[in-house]
Protein backbone atom coordinates (compact mmCIF):
# COMPACT_ATOMS: atom_id res chain seq x y z
CA UNK A 1 0.00 0.00 0.00
CA UNK A 2 1.14 3.48 -0.68
CA UNK A 3 1.02 6.38 1.79
CA UNK A 4 -2.18 7.83 0.33
CA UNK A 5 -4.21 4.66 0.89
CA UNK A 6 -6.66 4.56 3.76
CA UNK A 7 -8.59 1.58 5.12
CA UNK A 8 -11.86 1.98 7.02
CA UNK A 9 -13.74 -0.99 8.42
CA UNK A 10 -17.35 -0.47 9.55
CA UNK A 11 -19.38 -3.05 11.43
CA UNK A 12 -23.04 -2.33 12.14
CA UNK A 13 -25.12 -5.19 13.56
CA UNK A 14 -24.71 -8.03 11.03
CA UNK A 15 -23.36 -5.80 8.24
CA UNK A 16 -19.63 -5.33 7.84
CA UNK A 17 -17.95 -3.32 5.13
CA UNK A 18 -14.32 -2.41 4.47
CA UNK A 19 -13.35 0.55 2.31
CA UNK A 20 -9.84 0.87 0.91
CA UNK A 21 -8.57 3.60 -1.34
CA UNK A 22 -7.52 7.21 -1.39
CA UNK A 23 -8.99 9.54 1.21
CA UNK A 24 -11.61 11.10 -1.10
CA UNK A 25 -12.91 7.77 -2.46
CA UNK A 26 -13.13 6.20 1.01
CA UNK A 27 -14.84 9.30 2.40
CA UNK A 28 -17.48 9.13 -0.36
CA UNK A 29 -17.95 5.38 0.16
CA UNK A 30 -18.33 5.73 3.92
CA UNK A 31 -20.88 8.51 3.51
CA UNK A 32 -22.79 6.44 0.94
CA UNK A 33 -22.75 3.48 3.35
CA UNK A 34 -24.25 5.59 6.14
CA UNK A 35 -26.80 7.34 3.94
CA UNK A 36 -27.99 4.35 1.89
CA UNK A 37 -27.13 1.05 3.53
CA UNK A 38 -27.99 1.79 7.16
CA UNK A 39 -31.47 3.26 6.55
CA UNK A 40 -32.30 0.42 4.15
CA UNK A 41 -31.07 -2.12 6.67
CA UNK A 42 -33.18 -0.55 9.45
CA UNK A 43 -36.24 -0.44 7.17
CA UNK A 44 -35.78 -4.10 6.30
CA UNK A 45 -35.55 -4.95 10.00
CA UNK A 46 -38.89 -3.22 10.62
CA UNK A 47 -40.48 -5.36 7.91
CA UNK A 48 -39.06 -8.62 9.22
CA UNK A 49 -41.28 -10.52 11.60
CA UNK A 50 -39.25 -11.73 14.54
CA UNK A 51 -40.27 -13.32 17.80
CA UNK A 52 -39.22 -11.85 21.14
CA UNK A 53 -38.66 -15.07 23.08
CA UNK A 54 -38.66 -13.35 26.46
CA UNK A 55 -42.04 -11.70 25.76
CA UNK A 56 -43.41 -14.95 24.36
CA UNK A 57 -42.47 -16.79 27.54
CA UNK A 58 -43.96 -14.07 29.69
CA UNK A 59 -47.19 -14.02 27.66
CA UNK A 60 -47.69 -17.79 27.81
CA UNK A 61 -46.23 -18.57 31.26
CA UNK A 62 -49.58 -19.53 32.78
CA UNK A 63 -50.91 -21.27 29.64
CA UNK A 64 -48.12 -23.65 28.56
CA UNK A 65 -44.92 -25.09 29.93
CA UNK A 66 -42.13 -27.41 28.89
CA UNK A 67 -41.77 -30.45 31.12
CA UNK A 68 -38.94 -32.98 30.77
CA UNK A 69 -41.49 -35.15 28.90
CA UNK A 70 -42.25 -32.36 26.44
CA UNK A 71 -44.75 -29.53 25.89
CA UNK A 72 -47.67 -29.33 28.34
CA UNK A 73 -50.79 -27.22 28.78
CA UNK A 74 -51.41 -25.56 32.12
CA UNK A 75 -55.08 -24.90 31.34
CA UNK A 76 -57.96 -27.27 30.72
CA UNK A 77 -58.36 -28.43 27.12
CA UNK A 78 -62.11 -28.17 27.67
CA UNK A 79 -61.81 -24.36 27.77
CA UNK A 80 -60.11 -24.07 24.37
CA UNK A 81 -60.67 -25.37 20.85
CA UNK A 82 -58.78 -28.27 19.32
CA UNK A 83 -56.92 -25.87 16.99
CA UNK A 84 -55.92 -23.67 19.92
CA UNK A 85 -54.74 -26.72 21.84
CA UNK A 86 -52.55 -27.84 18.93
CA UNK A 87 -51.18 -24.32 18.45
CA UNK A 88 -50.31 -24.03 22.12
CA UNK A 89 -48.48 -27.38 22.11
CA UNK A 90 -46.50 -26.29 19.06
CA UNK A 91 -45.63 -22.94 20.66
CA UNK A 92 -44.45 -24.76 23.77
CA UNK A 93 -42.28 -26.99 21.56
CA UNK A 94 -40.87 -23.88 19.85
CA UNK A 95 -40.03 -22.27 23.20
CA UNK A 96 -38.57 -25.50 24.58
CA UNK A 97 -36.32 -25.82 21.55
CA UNK A 98 -35.20 -22.18 21.66
CA UNK A 99 -34.36 -22.56 25.36
CA UNK A 100 -32.39 -25.75 24.70
CA UNK A 101 -34.85 -27.89 26.69
CA UNK A 102 -36.03 -29.87 23.66
CA UNK A 103 -33.88 -31.21 20.84
CA UNK A 104 -36.44 -30.26 18.17
CA UNK A 105 -39.23 -27.75 17.72
CA UNK A 106 -41.25 -30.15 15.58
CA UNK A 107 -43.88 -32.51 16.97
CA UNK A 108 -45.18 -35.63 15.26
CA UNK A 109 -48.83 -35.95 14.32
CA UNK A 110 -49.08 -38.99 16.59
CA UNK A 111 -47.74 -37.02 19.56
CA UNK A 112 -50.11 -34.15 18.82
CA UNK A 113 -53.00 -36.62 18.57
CA UNK A 114 -52.06 -38.07 21.97
CA UNK A 115 -51.79 -34.60 23.52
CA UNK A 116 -55.10 -33.52 21.97
CA UNK A 117 -56.82 -36.71 23.06
CA UNK A 118 -58.89 -36.92 19.88
CA UNK A 119 -59.08 -39.26 16.90
CA UNK A 120 -56.54 -39.29 14.11
CA UNK A 121 -59.18 -37.87 11.77
CA UNK A 122 -59.94 -34.91 14.07
CA UNK A 123 -56.26 -34.19 14.65
CA UNK A 124 -55.51 -34.35 10.91
CA UNK A 125 -58.43 -32.04 10.12
CA UNK A 126 -57.34 -29.41 12.66
CA UNK A 127 -53.70 -29.59 11.56
CA UNK A 128 -54.80 -29.28 7.93
CA UNK A 129 -56.77 -26.13 8.80
CA UNK A 130 -53.80 -24.63 10.65
CA UNK A 131 -51.52 -25.59 7.75
CA UNK A 132 -53.79 -24.00 5.13
CA UNK A 133 -53.82 -20.79 7.21
CA UNK A 134 -49.98 -20.93 7.23
CA UNK A 135 -49.97 -21.04 11.04
CA UNK A 136 -48.09 -24.35 11.07
CA UNK A 137 -45.77 -26.05 8.65
CA UNK A 138 -44.81 -29.66 8.07
CA UNK A 139 -41.32 -31.05 7.54
CA UNK A 140 -40.27 -33.91 5.25
CA UNK A 141 -40.92 -36.48 7.98
CA UNK A 142 -44.49 -35.23 8.48
CA UNK A 143 -43.77 -33.50 11.79
CA UNK A 144 -45.36 -30.13 12.53
CA UNK A 145 -44.03 -26.86 13.85
CA UNK A 146 -45.52 -23.46 14.45
CA UNK A 147 -44.63 -20.74 11.92
CA UNK A 148 -43.51 -17.25 12.88
CA UNK A 149 -46.82 -15.85 11.66
CA UNK A 150 -48.54 -18.61 13.64
CA UNK A 151 -46.81 -17.50 16.84
CA UNK A 152 -47.82 -13.90 16.14
CA UNK A 153 -51.43 -14.97 15.50
CA UNK A 154 -51.69 -16.99 18.70
CA UNK A 155 -49.89 -14.34 20.76
CA UNK A 156 -51.85 -11.33 19.52
CA UNK A 157 -55.23 -12.71 18.42
CA UNK A 158 -55.91 -15.96 20.25
CA UNK A 159 -54.26 -15.45 23.65
CA UNK A 160 -56.34 -12.38 24.68
CA UNK A 161 -59.56 -14.28 23.88
CA UNK A 162 -58.37 -17.31 25.84
CA UNK A 163 -57.45 -15.17 28.84
CA UNK A 164 -60.94 -13.63 28.81
CA UNK A 165 -62.50 -17.08 28.49
CA UNK A 166 -60.58 -18.71 31.36
CA UNK A 167 -61.15 -15.80 33.74
CA UNK A 168 -64.93 -16.21 33.58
Amino acid sequence: MNEDTITVNIKYKDVEQTFIGNLDDVWISVNRFFSQIIPSFELAQRLMLTIDLQKLIEDFKDIITVAPEGPELLISKQKISDSETLGFYLIAAYMGHKLGLLSEETVSKDELQTRLGKSSKTTSARLSELYSERLVTRDNEGNYKITTIGIKHFQEDVLPKIRAKIQT
